[in-house]
């Protein structure tokens, strides 16, 4: 299956900084917004990989999409394995 580009980022906007802007607790907990969960395709009960991209950046992703796109990623050529099984000490 070939991965497809991700949409655009969009950006949301909540009022003035610290008035219903989502910030992370004490607990380390975050609400997502629900505008940029259903433009993401996400929704409440689905499993996610949160990932780091660097200073003051993450990935949500939904586990299931991810595992789509690697599947088959570890295919080896006809006789790869043949060839590694028979250099081992037998």
């Amino acid at each position: 299956m070939a991965a497809t580009a991700p949409a655009p980022a969009s950006a949301f906007t909540f009022g003035t900084v610290g008035k219903g802007m989502p910030k992370i607790s004490t607990k380390n907990q975050v609400t997502l917004p629900v505008k940029a969960l259903g433009e993401a395709g996400l929704e409440s009960g689905d499993a996610v990989i949160v990932r780091a991209l660097g200073a003051g950046r993450l990935e949500v992703r939904r586990r299931d999409d991810l595992i789509d796109e690697l599947a088959g990623s570890l295919s080896y050529p006809p006789g790869y394995l043949d060839e590694l099984r028979d250099e081992w000490e037998r």
